[in-house]
């Protein structure tokens, strides 16, 4: 069971429908899996911090209802060591709970450059001093995190990491509403998903044509090989520390409610790939009170203390077509 963490009845932010559950997804699997005679086991693969619907309920609704339908557990030591209730399993110790270090899954295998990346990733949208992030980018021989200000010059980036077969693609968060003004407008629609995905240049349809950007929901437990992440004015840099905003009517809102979903959809974008991943914050447009340039500012000069890269000059290739043996 991967990533079990929905809590229903809840609303969807995303297609904004209540859940038919009348219990949570753990819930649900427990009273399920307690039917048959004998025994059963459940093995939930738990990835903390990446809750990006109201509902998600993390780690913290497992541990309410094991207990409830007599259930014991044996989870690694970081199973009760998150940062916040929502993400610890138990607040103490129970008794129905058993702690096995070898449970623990402590290496990462998503990204081919370090091992560092969700370190780095998780230091940044803290939010607080960059120093900590720039010690993790430092100590890093091909730090993997790019910074650009330039759409175009974030798609040749793409064009040119994404050697052989590697796949590159766009990205964005789906609350990144004005990022239309800076020409990436459309986004994947759930039937537009595998094609996105599976589809290969001149097939328009696939990520590596970088016309149209995936949004959170949409790439969520995938990868591509090289991502373009578009950061929009959903979250900003307020005083040393990340604000999230909605946009509704004609101009911005901040949302306290809703900012620790915001926080973790940069997190799911900043995570999706293996290897470069190229960040654009837009310039913005000094006559546009919803991309008010000083606030972009702020975002590439924090990004760029915490050890995200300038882009090297790329030698523009000699041969466009592919080499072919005849």
């Amino acid at each position: 069971w991967d990533e079990a963490k929905a809590k229903a009845p809840a609303r969807n932010r995303r297609t904004d429908n209540v859940s038919k559950l009348t219990m949570s997804e753990p819930a649900h699997t427990l009273d399920i899996m307690s039917r048959p005679p004998g025994w059963a086991v459940v093995v939930a693969l738990i990835g903390n911090g990446q809750e990006i619907n109201t509902g998600e309920a993390g780690l913290e609704e497992w541990g309410r209802v094991l207990p409830q339908f007599g259930w014991s557990a044996v989870a690694a030591p970081r199973a009760l060591g998150g940062p916040d209730a929502t993400q610890r399993l138990a607040q103490e110790h129970p008794a129905w709970l058993t702690i096995d270090p070898d449970l623990d899954l402590t290496m990462p295998i998503r990204s081919l450059r370090t091992d560092q990346s969700a370190a780095w990733v998780d230091a940044v949208l803290r939010g607080g001093s960059a120093a900590a992030a720039r010690a993790i980018a430092e100590d890093v021989a091909e730090f993997p995190f790019f910074l650009t200000r330039e759409l175009e010059e974030m798609r040749r980036a793409l064009q040119h990491f994404a050697r052989g077969n590697r796949r590159p693609g766009l990205l964005r968060s789906s609350g990144a509403k004005r990022l239309r003004a800076d020409g990436l407008g459309p986004e994947v629609t759930s039937k537009e998903v595998p094609d996105w995905f599976l589809r290969r240049w001149p097939d328009v349809r696939g990520s590596d044509a970088l016309e149209v950007a995936a949004t959170e929901y949409a790439c969520q437990g995938l990868e591509l090989d090289v991502a373009g992440l578009a950061w929009g004015g959903d979250f900003i840099r307020g005083d040393a520390v990340w604000l999230a905003r909605r946009f509704a009517g004609s101009d911005w809102q901040m949302d306290r409610k809703e900012f620790d979903f915001v926080r973790n959809t940069y997190r799911v974008l900043l995570t999706r790939a293996r290897g470069e991943t190229v960040i654009w914050v837009p310039r913005g447009d000094a006559a546009d009170c919803t991309r008010w340039p000083p606030q972009f500012d702020a975002i590439a000069e924090y990004l760029t203390a915490c050890g995200a890269r300038p882009l090297p000059q790329f030698t523009p290739a000699l041969q466009t077509e592919p080499a072919l043996l005849l």
